[in-house]
């Protein structure tokens, strides 16, 4: 008897604790799975990534046929050869660029102080902005650039004289440009009423220091041209010669082909014909 009840004891005892067993191990393999959805839910699916990285990445440099044929407000990317830069301000500063192909006005582009010595002429840059227009000007906005290692770039100035007033002249918009054989006219008139051949600012309000604005003419036809203070202050060459024009002199011109309702390049050079 005492037999009996001692193998049925152990028996219960055997059962008993083989279900422990089993609960213990359908509870670790359900957490098992539960960690296994979780993994799988927060997984990128090989397929997306794959696409991802099949993707053309953002800022891909731009040849200048592409980035004219860019909608505006958009951004874009350039590889481009400083050849001139206006005043640094409130970290930020305009530059006038170009490359083989054509040339591009980079406006308020951010810039450090220091890096700021180093945008010299010739430099190439990678810069990332939108293309915007103001006023017909098409330029760079809201732009941030890098350096570029390698080669130089510097811009041979194009003689477009004979282009003042054609369709044509729009193809040359922020290029180096020369005009040649230009005469003086008058560009208004001083307090006492008579002609002067230039202005401190478009109506005369300005004074010495600001930006002068002249004008000259060829083949019947007068067009304005400005010394933007900016680029050429008044300590420079250019801002002097300005200054010292006679009315119906002959002058030969450089300087960059901006836009401001129509044609109003921004001079760095001046010389009176002989």
């Amino acid at each position: 008897m005492k037999k009996t009840i001692i193998l049925a004891l152990a028996l219960c005892m055997s059962m008993a604790a083989a279900g422990c067993a089993k609960t213990d191990t359908a509870e670790e393999t359900t957490k098992a799975e539960e960690t296994i959805s979780e993994e799988a839910e927060t997984a990128v699916p090989e397929e997306d990534t794959e696409e991802t990285e099949a993707d053309e990445p953002a800022g891909a440099v731009m040849s200048y046929d592409e980035y004219m044929a860019a909608e505006l407000d958009t951004e874009v990317t350039v590889e481009t050869y400083v050849q001139a830069k206006q005043s640094w301000k409130e970290e930020k500063t305009t530059v006038y660029s170009q490359d083989q192909d054509g040339a591009y006005f980079i406006y308020n582009m951010a810039c450090s102080e220091e890096d700021y010595e180093k945008l010299v002429p010739g430099t190439k840059i990678r810069v990332t902005g939108y293309k915007s227009e103001w006023a017909g000007e098409v330029e760079i906005m809201d732009a941030v650039f890098e350096f570029v290692d390698g080669e130089q770039f510097a811009a041979e100035p194009v003689d477009i004289t004979e282009l003042l007033g054609s369709d044509e002249l729009i193809n040359y918009q922020n290029q180096l440009v020369t005009f040649k054989g230009m005469t003086v006219e008058a560009a208004g008139q001083d307090s006492d009423g008579n002609d002067v051949a230039f202005l401190y600012n478009w109506d005369g309000s300005g004074t010495d220091g600001d930006d002068l604005y002249f004008n000259a003419s060829v083949n019947g036809e007068t067009y304005t041209f400005t010394v933007e203070s900016a680029l050429c202050d008044n300590t420079t060459d250019v801002y002097e010669a300005v200054k010292t024009l006679k009315i119906g002199q002959v002058i030969d011109m450089e300087g960059f082909l901006y836009w401001y309702e129509g044609v109003n390049p921004h001079i760095t050079s001046v010389t009176v014909a002989e």
